[in-house]
């Protein structure tokens, strides 16, 4: 069995995936799993496909568990379940790989300290996704490790998409629009191209819509403009970020409210979103499940729902039109009420909705028509997996 291991590390948690690749290079899931509370009390669970018994354990280190100690204790349960011998490579998303780092690589000590240079490009990631790396070089020192980046799909975006109306000389030292998801993106256009390969050559929409949300505009299955800019801050309403904000709010709060830069960084990206204008969660399932009786629940929905409508008509300006929008992620795959909301909201560009085709999930939710709709669940894991095998000795 040759198993490959693929890590997504953020601050306080590390998600995981077991897959295997068969012969004709396609990855398969053995395990899914994550590690929750780092720094804290973690918690490791993994469900696995081959009949194992799935595992739900605290981690017992007698002190804060770092992203080496939740390693190790995914690697135990590889050597346990598999044999560490079986492992071949392990495959890692890493949010930022700036303007030179476009495809997946293999990593070693000189691009990571490259990629370290990234950081404040990404701060709340790129430490995380590389302490992820950095673990397992010391854990397992000859395990190949790829970078997979989440801004490497939106190398293809034109100048006029990419730049800010800012000085050249700024431009010039990297800020810019880099788009995010892109994973997620370059997975789901590739899944569309074998389901639809005429329609994948057109004008496509995706709207990834999860805790982390935004649009990405396609011709030809190569990514035009995102909605998301120099950060993953920017772009829609998201779970607990703000999304596009007029940059004077930030003047305003740290002249007038005398907030730190730090303060503001923390609000805008964990404590705004869904969760601040209700006041309650940002979780759609719990905003749905009171929103009857809670207008700032009802504000909140509604406010997500116009930024999704809004953004789409702008993403189809850039496009000169759209053939197809496809819901991906967390949100997008599962709450038919705002694929619904969204869809009667972009009649003008001609989308219609097949109502019992939404609340069943069905792939296409319109009438095959000129433009459809479509839901299409994302798997960053498999194309990482399939990046992974590629470059392995």
């Amino acid at each position: 069995m040759r198993l490959i291991l693929i890590l997504n590390a953020g601050s306080s948690s590390v998600k995981c995936a077991l897959m295997t690749i068969d012969d004709q290079g396609e990855p398969h899931d053995l395990a899914r799993g994550s590690i929750d509370g780092i720094g804290q009390s973690a918690e490791f669970s993994m469900r696995f496909t081959d009949g194992q018994p799935a595992i739900k354990e605290v981690m017992a280190t007698g002190s804060t568990p770092s992203h080496k100690d939740a390693l190790g204790l995914i690697l135990k349960t590889v050597d346990r379940l598999y044999g560490l011998s079986s492992l071949v490579g392990a495959g890692h998303r890493i949010v930022h790989g700036g303007p030179h780092f476009v495809k997946p690589i293999r990593l070693d000590r000189a691009n990571i300290e490259e990629l370290r240079k990234l950081t404040p490009l990404a701060p709340l990631h790129q430490p995380h996704n590389l302490a992820a790396v950095d673990s397992l070089f010391e854990l397992l020192p000859n395990l190949p490790q790829i970078g997979c980046f989440d801004t490497a799909f939106h190398a293809t975006m034109p100048v006029i998409a990419r730049n800010f109306a800012l000085p050249k000389a700024l431009t010039e030292k990297g800020i810019r629009r880099y788009g995010f998801h892109g994973i997620s993106y370059n997975y789901i256009s590739k899944a569309f191209a074998a389901r639809d390969p005429e329609r994948a050559k057109g004008r496509v929409i995706v709207a990834h819509l999860g805790n982390g949300a935004s649009l990405c505009g396609m011709i030809n299955g190569q990514s035009v403009v995102n909605t998301m800019g120099f950060s993953a801050l920017d772009g829609l309403m998201m779970g607990t970020r703000a999304g596009t904000l007029d940059p004077a709010v930030i003047f305003y709060l740290m002249r007038e409210e005398k907030m730190s830069a730090e303060a503001v960084e923390k609000m805008l990206y964990s404590q705004s979103g869904l969760l601040g204008v209700s006041g309650l969660s940002n979780d759609m399932r719990t905003l749905r499940k009171e929103a009857p009786n809670n207008p700032d629940a009802q504000l909140a929905l509604a406010m997500f729902t116009y930024r999704v409508i809004r953004e789409i008509g702008s993403v189809a300006a850039a496009l000169n039109g759209v053939d197809a929008l496809i819901f991906t992620a967390g949100i997008g795959e599962n709450d038919s009420a705002l694929r619904a909301d969204v869809i009667n909201g972009l009649n003008y560009l001609g989308f219609t909705l097949d109502h019992d085709a939404n609340n069943r999930r069905d792939i296409l939710i319109s009438p095959s028509t000129n433009p459809a709709a479509f839901v299409i669940p994302t798997n960053e894991e498999a194309l990482i997996a399939k990046a992974t095998s590629t470059l392995l000795p």
